[in-house]
């Protein structure tokens, strides 16, 4: 139990389906009230009626007016989750390009924006960034989603080092395969990469609460990715010779 969460005003964006929807059931079970926003708004109302939230359906960069306004005039912790697992290589098109950044950067941005000059004057607040391991690492066949997640964890991590002594709380969470729909769309790379270890959404809100338990930034609901992320760190050659390799073992599917 966090006891901080108890009657606290919690805004899950990408909440109608997969991890979105484990965090927001997970925050309500914890005594949150919580506001569930997806673009899909039937899919927002079905998660908000099953936990006894608000459904605020729409655009994930514009909810946080709408969203405060349903807990009363306060957020005390927002989930920056809706993200897009876009696929391509950098022949992928501008239009990709752009709309994976406005989703998985920007709105984070937006949001940041909208809520930090509330939080910095009360000295409280919580941003918890759904980021991914290819934020830490990054993800074959999928050049904008990788590139752009690493954008998201720059920003969460500026977020921390600029704003915690202020009050300000942030979390990152960078798990790899997550049996999702997005998971299901990633294809053979996916299948190669990711579903060997895919674990449950409710896996990944159980490894975010430990967290915020702990109040630890970095939240591993795979733990092997911080040897990857180490690895990655000290021996850059040898770790993309690697992910090399897996590469050409995918083009040999395919």
């Amino acid at each position: 139990m966090v006891e901080a969460l108890h009657n606290a005003g919690v805004v899950v964006t990408g909440a109608g389906g997969g991890i979105g929807a484990a965090l927001a059931r997970r925050f309500a079970a914890e005594g949150a009230r919580v506001v569930v926003n997806d673009l899909d708004a039937d899919k927002a109302g079905a998660v908000a009626e099953e936990i006894g939230g608000t459904a605020v359906p729409g655009d994930a960069s514009a909810v946080v007016d709408a969203a405060r306004d349903a807990l009363g005039g306060t957020v005390d912790v927002y989930c920056a989750n809706a993200g897009l697992g876009s696929a391509g290589t950098e022949a992928a098109s501008e239009d990709v390009w752009a709309r994976a950044w406005d989703v998985n950067v920007m709105a984070h941005v937006r949001a940041a924006h909208a809520l930090l000059p509330g939080w910095l004057e009360r000295g409280n607040g919580r941003f918890v960034s759904t980021v991914s391991a290819a934020g830490l690492l990054t993800m074959i066949g999928a050049a904008p989603y990788s590139v752009t997640k690493h954008g998201a964890y720059a920003f969460a991590e500026w977020l921390s080092l600029t704003y915690r002594h202020r009050g300000v709380k942030v979390h990152a969470i960078c798990p790899q395969g997550v049996r999702t729909d997005m998971l299901s769309a990633t294809g053979t790379a996916g299948d190669l990469v990711l579903k060997p270890t895919a674990i449950e959404p409710q896996d990944v809100a159980d490894a975010l609460l430990k967290g915020m338990e702990e109040d630890r930034f970095l939240i591993l609901p795979h733990p092997e990715v911080a040897a990857y992320y180490q690895a990655r760190a000290a021996e850059p050659d040898r770790w993309l010779t690697g992910m090399n390799h897996l590469q050409q073992k995918w083009e040999a599917t395919r």
